[in-house]
């Protein structure tokens, strides 16, 4: 379907040889729709600064169908498949695979020859997805070696509760589902995001809930109790069983986002943990291995983001028996040279820069204030901003980091009652540490949607994996 003679130029052996890539031209965002009245959609926006159009969106793609709740979605193909053994090193860097959260729809958009008349080419219905894998709500989407890879919140039945969420294989090239990647799910029952030390054949997955703990909000008794997932699977990539299960503890609720070291020889990661529900702190985690012959990861918490005092007057209704607003870690991102992690603090309205150069002692680096449960910090521009700091996408070089605001539709609104108006906007990286909002670049959606995750064209900081080592 979109096979070359020879390999995609987007593709690149190396971490350090993708961030001397070109920068990029165009982004893809999620936008959706809570209130029914029209289609979830996904938007180009112009990102060439020499373009009179920078800043804005110049397409929309409109799904047919109300409902779908667009979330995370990803590339066909990238920088895996130049890894040795790959059985499709000539896939073009094309399509994009979009799902649908809610409806467990996926989308094939084509961006190709021109971004700006992004199509759907192809769409798979929710019940195709059941019949083929066993599982629902699809979620994060990787493109490796062998085809893409696409992690599922729900199992069987009407609330997705009936038996393990997981991960399918899907080819790259037809689209087809060719089923669930797993042959054996050891104790694992619940899922969130995926990625993998692709050189050492090590994938690592996270833990959310189950759908009836998210779909209608955020159960408080549930959070309370301990009952949202908190533990780290690691997977042999070419046996597809578990090899290890690192517990956080039953406190460190929602292991979320997982960041692998990109450097391909490196084996090690970071994790962000939404709230530790016995002071309300954010936590990010750190997955190692003492030495590179050690059979087992460790994991160890290497950041602290304490919670806000706050008046009940300023809280929604969740939050006022706290009188503070906690960090919520709602998305993490590592930049390609593994040098900077980007925190997306929700809750608090910031942005955090980390320097994890040393990933066993990182250092704040650089911090942006925006929007905020009590802050409501407006853009420098001095336009509003509702909601905090959330899916974060870091350009090649490192020199751009995008966000969005929205989180996840009954989410938003028991954090955010008073709405979420999509923007997105950008910051810019100084090489050495820093982080500061650009006031030229704020780009607001149509009323009614909202925006979600950012992709960026020809790869980001989390599409690519890499076989081949950085020379420096």
């Amino acid at each position: 379907m979109a096979t070359r003679l020879r390999p995609d130029p987007t593709f690149y052996p190396s971490p350090k040889l993708a961030m001397e890539a070109p920068r990029e031209t165009f982004g893809y965002t999620a936008n959706l729709c809570t209130d029914g009245s029209r289609p979830d959609a996904l938007s180009v926006v112009d990102l060439n600064p020499d373009s009179a159009q920078y800043g804005q969106i110049v397409h929309q793609v409109v799904l047919p169908h109300v409902g779908d709740e667009l979330h995370h979605f990803g590339w066909n193909a990238c920088s895996s498949m130049l890894c040795p053994l790959s059985g499709h090193p000539f896939v073009e860097r094309r399509y994009l695979v979009v799902p649908g959260i809610r409806s467990s729809r996926i989308y094939i958009i084509d961006t190709k020859p021109d971004p700006t008349q992004a199509r759907i080419v192809k769409t798979i219905e929710p019940e195709e997805v059941m019949r083929k894998t066993g599982y629902s709500r699809p979620h994060t989407t990787h493109c490796g070696p062998e085809g893409i890879y696409v992690s599922c919140l729900g199992g069987k039945g009407p609330n997705g509760d009936e038996g393990p969420a997981g991960i399918f294989l899907m080819d790259c090239e037809t689209f087809d589902i060719l089923g669930p990647w797993e042959m054996d799910h050891g104790e694992q029952r619940l899922a969130y995001d995926f990625w993998w030390h692709i050189a050492q054949h090590v994938a690592i997955s996270s833990e959310w809930a189950l759908p009836p703990q998210f779909e209608g909000g955020l159960v408080p008794e549930d959070l309370l109790s301990n009952k949202y997932g908190h533990r780290l699977h690691f997977w042999d990539l070419g046996t597809r069983r578990i090899t290890q299960t690192l517990d956080l503890g039953a406190n460190h609720q929602m292991a979320l986002e997982v960041r692998p070291a990109h450097e391909p020889a490196q084996q090690y990661g970071f994790v962000g943990v939404v709230v530790n529900t016995e002071n309300l702190n954010g936590e990010i985690w750190l997955w190692y291995k003492d030495q590179p012959t050690d059979r087992e990861f460790q994991a160890k918490k290497v950041i602290d983001i304490p919670p806000a005092a706050a008046s009940p007057d300023e809280l929604p209704e969740l939050l006022k028996g706290f009188s503070a607003v906690p960090a919520l870690i709602t998305d993490i991102d590592l930049s390609l040279d593994d040098r900077f992690l980007y925190v997306s603090c929700w809750g608090l309205g910031e942005l955090h820069q980390y320097d994890v150069s040393d990933p066993h002692h990182p250092t704040l680096a650089g911090k942006v204030e925006i929007g905020g449960i009590a802050r409501h910090a407006k853009h420098p521009n001095g336009r509003a901003f509702g909601g905090g700091p959330q899916m974060v996408e870091i350009s090649r070089d490192g020199e751009r980091v995008y966000f969005t605001n929205s989180l996840y539709s009954t989410w938003d609104e028991q954090f955010y009652p008073e709405g979420i108006p999509g923007v997105q906007v950008m910051c810019d990286a100084d090489p050495n540490g820093g982080l500061r909002l650009n006031e030229d670049f704020y780009v607001a959606f149509p009323d009614g949607y909202r925006a979600h995750q950012v992709r960026l064209e020809g790869g980001d900081s989390s599409t690519d994996s890499f076989c081949y080592p950085s020379v420096h």
